[in-house]
């Protein structure tokens, strides 16, 4: 397990957003109760306020705000996030603007995935269910309260595609960015091999869908219909997953009001009580410490997981950046973390090659000496992985990783 002082951030939510310019306040706000440090939203096309609504969290450091043009982008999005930002944080949420994520206890969102997680080595992702709440018989929309107070009744926790074209069943992810290979579904991720999710009572989850719904720990609360007035504009405003529009039949499907439920409004109170969170310049200060224990620790002989070694050297990389005038002091760092990559290597576990081979690109671009060992590695690795893949019918990955030692030995 990375040592999570080595990560700026601890929890990140992930979410591409389109006027969402009435509601961002309050998502966003109440996700930082829950023990959410910081935000990449992705705004598509917006041409509401949401950029102003946002500009008080950008400034406090608390969000990075992507303009992120065009049509069917949440998916490149979330890979985006994946790809670029996956050492930046430990966990990423992928969740949308009228899901809120729901503890059901006083505890942080990151407290209770971590008691799940932490059961099974291989478990890289949590999947966890919907909780899809009606419209509370409103036609109107009503700005002058938020949604957490307008919508309080919602189907019961068992519905489901048996009664419905898709319900509770559904699961959002919150995982290690780490392990994740890629993403294309806006429900889930697909991990790389070894690892996978699970529910929150550690149960394999093999896709977008957990059967029978599991409530008890941790939901996401989905406002999918607000007001009959909201949700008319929600579907002329278009989806960001596909071209084609809901309907109104999907309001009349998913308006479900059976189950009084402000279970989320005690939760956002109790954590009010005692809410705090790390300055920019504390967080700056902690990771540069744990990059540089770590790293002494590797100095006197200590053995870390490859998935740490990569950290470190992202870490540093980032530092490197962000403090020019210490640059000497980073360089070091990074070209450590790079000879701590290379004497990780035996042993690791099948995500972490896969993980190690995605890196290569920025890896064999760094001016050290031991770039042309780590080449000649994982030329040896990138063989072993595919002699795997071979045997195990994993085709797709195979011809992935043929065309990338193509590259490698030219």
């Amino acid at each position: 397990m990375v040592d999570k002082n080595l990560f700026l951030h601890d929890f990140a939510v992930v979410a591409i957003l389109k006027n969402e310019g009435h509601y961002l306040k309050e998502w966003l706000d109440y996700h930082l109760l829950a023990g959410v440090d910081h935000f990449y939203l992705y705004d598509n096309d917006s041409t509401d306020n949401q950029a102003a609504v946002a500009a008080p969290y950008v400034e406090a450091g608390l969000v990075d705000y992507f303009p992120t043009p065009g049509k069917v982008m949440q998916l490149i999005a979330y890979n985006d996030a994946v790809k670029r930002l996956k050492f930046q944080c430990r966990y990423m949420a992928f969740i949308d603007g009228d899901e809120f994520i729901y503890p059901k206890t006083t505890r942080s969102i990151v407290e209770v995935v971590d008691e799940i997680l932490s059961r099974d080595t291989n478990a890289a992702g949590l999947a966890v269910n919907w909780q899809c709440f009606g419209s509370n018989g409103q036609e109107k929309a009503d700005f002058s309260r938020g949604v957490l107070e307008r919508f309080t009744r919602r189907a019961p926790s068992n519905w489901t595609r048996s009664t419905a074209p898709s319900g509770n069943e559904l699961i959002k992810t919150l995982a290690n960015p780490r392990m994740i290979s890629h993403i294309i579904n806006p429900h889930f991720a697909f991990y790389f091999e070894g690892v996978f999710a699970v529910n929150e009572n550690g149960s394999f989850v093999q896709n977008a869908f957990n059967e029978p719904v599991t409530a008890d720990k941790i939901v996401v609360n989905h406002y999918f219909t607000k007001s009959h007035e909201e949700y008319l504009q929600k579907m002329n405003r278009g989806r960001s997953d596909i071209l084609s529009k809901r309907s109104e039949e999907n309001f009349n499907s998913h308006d479900r009001n059976e189950v009084f439920d402000d279970g989320i409004l005690n939760y956002r109170a109790a954590r009010a009580e005692n809410f705090s969170f790390e300055s920019e310049a504390d967080k700056l200060n902690r990771v540069t410490e744990a990059l540089t224990d770590t790293l002494t620790a590797y100095a006197d002989g200590a053995k870390f997981s490859v998935e740490t070694a990569l950290t470190c050297r992202a870490v540093s990389s980032y530092l490197l950046e962000k403090f020019p005038r210490d640059a000497d002091v980073w360089q070091i760092c990074e070209e450590a973390s790079l000879d701590a990559i290379l004497k990780s290597l035996h042993g690791m576990r099948l995500a972490e090659a896969r993980l190690l081979i995605r890196e290569l690109p920025k890896l064999l671009r760094l001016p050290y000496p031991a770039v042309n060992d780590l080449r000649g590695v994982s030329l040896q690795v990138i063989s072993q992985v595919m002699d795997a893949m071979h045997l195990n019918n994993m085709w797709s990955g195979y011809v992935e990783l043929d065309y990338i030692r193509d590259m490698l030995e030219d």
